[in-house]
């Protein structure tokens, strides 16, 4: 079954490029997503640039709006994703725990909802 890691954290509070703590996360990252590839569940899985790299799109009575930014104001951000293809809710729950970021916000398990062939 697929399930969608969404990783939040507050983006104010995330170290810049430059800080120690990015250096110590990239490799935890890489390591993590090295285990979920040597295990055979990882389908993709990425960073997202910050929300001041947003574009957001709505429909509005019929008229399309573009607006700068994220869609709402939250205090976490979502910062990244894994999918994962595993048996059941459980196994999602094991690589969640295990996931860098749970340790500095938040990992969202989100079970993927197949569309319908046509």
């Amino acid at each position: 079954m697929l399930y969608m890691l969404l990783i939040y954290a507050n983006e104010a509070a995330m170290p810049g490029p430059s800080d120690t703590e990015t250096y110590t996360m990239l490799p935890a990252y890489a390591a993590y997503a090295q285990a979920m590839t040597e295990a055979g569940v990882r389908v993709a899985g990425d960073r997202l640039r910050p929300t001041t790299a947003a574009t957001t799109v709505r429909t509005v009575g019929g008229k399309t709006q573009v607006l700068d930014g994220p869609y709402a104001e939250t205090k976490e951000q979502l910062g990244g994703y894994f999918l994962i293809d595993v048996p059941d809710l459980d196994a999602a729950l094991a690589w969640a725990q295990r996931c860098p970021g749970a340790a500095v916000g938040a990992v969202e398990i989100r079970p993927i909802w197949p569309h319908a062939a046509p």
